[in-house]
């Protein structure tokens, strides 16, 4: 039994940040959060966190990424994405070994945690040792083996329902799976075979749709559709979908998405990067649709920094000529409750009793965060990953004052080193 007390505690958009309010953490969930409770027999035994002069938040979920990419951080920069892709890109990605996935993602796992993010959705490959950081490390995740036409189908398929049926609510549910064809134009031939697997599993589907404008163009072109109602035609729609980017779609696309209840995953940096363009959150969250803040893979950011993308998707809102467009309490919703609503995880992402204890404390000391008129706009435009302090997940805690507890960092940094530059060279 854990009580933390003397912060401020967010407690969603409407009430904002408010003090006064203790938290009671009775083994992996929230008890109870509310005023007084230190000093109450109920909290007799606790172990007391002392929150003063930090910020309490959920645990930011990272909704779309490719963890283990960090071993190819800064080595392809400054191209579109298929030339990106095709010509870099997945020429070494051929050349992972299990071993090199398992270590590149404990290595972007420890800069996840060291920025606040408790949950991410990944899609990669070798997704078994993906599993295996996620449960030594005791982070929380939403897992899809990515799934491409060709001659590696049939493997990826099978390792896609082989990860399902070990892994889906493994860990006291702390993993989720869902089945992850790449896209409609690198899963087209098995993207209907896959829809069926995912509702005779039970698994939802993360794809990428409508990332590039190009993207957009061919699929028009080659079947009179958009990805999005190429995607509806297949049965995509017909389990839960986590669609990661959507930059260029148009109304027809959107109404497809909010019909299906599909959630988006929008990653700012990485469509500014790739110079793939804006995608219309706006329009988006207007229409109802549950969109997520994500990092992509830190081959394309180059960072897993969730809070700089919290940062940069308002300013990319507001560059449409709205200054009140995704404001800060709206961007720090996406980044915790939406994105653990769109990889499937209902009892995460927020401060209430009965929800899973994933708690983010952010010191709120620094001159960024001085004079605090308000926490929240502090904590999204001024403030760094490197102010979050302590770091809980499912009750446990796996940071404390910036010390990792479950994680061997020295390790990890080295053997991703080694292994980062042996990948490029091999």
């Amino acid at each position: 039994m854990r009580l933390i007390t003397g912060g401020l505690v967010w407690q969603g958009i409407e009430r904002g940040f408010v003090a006064g309010l203790d938290i009671l953490v009775k083994g992996s969930r929230i008890a109870a959060v509310q005023a007084g409770l230190r000093g109450s027999p109920e909290v007799n035994g606790a172990e007391v966190i002392d929150a003063s002069g930090h910020i309490v938040i959920p645990g930011l979920v990272n909704a779309h990424t490719h963890v283990a990419m960090t071993l190819l951080r800064s080595y392809a920069d400054d191209l579109p994405l298929f030339t990106w892709l095709t010509e870099k890109i997945w020429p070494v990605e051929a050349k992972l070994t299990a071993e090199d996935v398992y270590w590149g993602t404990m290595l972007g796992i420890v800069e996840m945690v060291r920025a606040g993010v408790t949950t991410f959705a990944d899609m990669y490959f070798h997704m078994e040792e993906v599993a295996r950081a996620v449960r030594e490390s005791g982070v929380r995740a939403c897992l899809a083996e990515g799934m491409f036409d060709g001659a590696s189908w049939e493997r990826q398929f099978e390792a896609a329902r082989s990860l399902a049926a070990d892994w889906h609510e493994a860990e006291d549910g702390r993993i989720r799976v869902m089945l992850g064809p790449h896209s409609p134009y690198g899963t087209y031939e098995g993207l209907s075979k896959v829809a069926k697997s995912a509702k005779e599993l039970g698994v939802g589907i993360h794809i990428h749709l409508s990332e590039t404008a190009r993207e957009v163009e061919e699929s028009r072109a080659k079947h009179g559709l958009s990805p999005v109602q190429v995607a509806e035609r297949e049965g995509v729609f017909e389990v839960p979908v986590l669609a990661a980017h959507c930059v260029h779609v148009d109304e027809a696309d959107m109404e497809i998405l909010r019909r299906h209840g599909a959630a988006v995953a929008h990653n700012p940096t990485s469509n500014m990067k790739l110079g793939s363009g804006r995608a219309p959150v706006q329009a988006m969250l207007s229409r109802g649709i549950t969109v997520a803040l994500a990092t992509d893979g830190a081959s394309s950011n180059n960072n897993l920094d969730l809070l700089e993308e919290a940062r940069l998707a308002a300013y990319l809102a507001k560059m449409e000529g709205d200054p009140s467009a995704l404001p800060a309490a709206v961007c720090l919703d996406m980044a915790t409750r939406k994105g653990a609503a769109a990889l499937g995880f209902d009892d995460v992402g927020a401060l209430e009793p009965g929800f899973q204890a994933d708690i983010v404390l952010v010191e709120a000391s620094g001159p960024q965060w001085t004079p605090l008129h308000d926490p929240c706009a502090n904590l999204i435009y001024s403030a760094s990953s490197s102010d979050v302090s302590t770091v809980m997940v499912a009750g446990e805690i796996i940071m404390e004052r910036r010390i990792l507890k479950t994680i061997d960092e020295r390790r990890v940094l080295t053997e991703a080193a080694k292994r980062g530059l042996d990948l490029v060279r091999r």
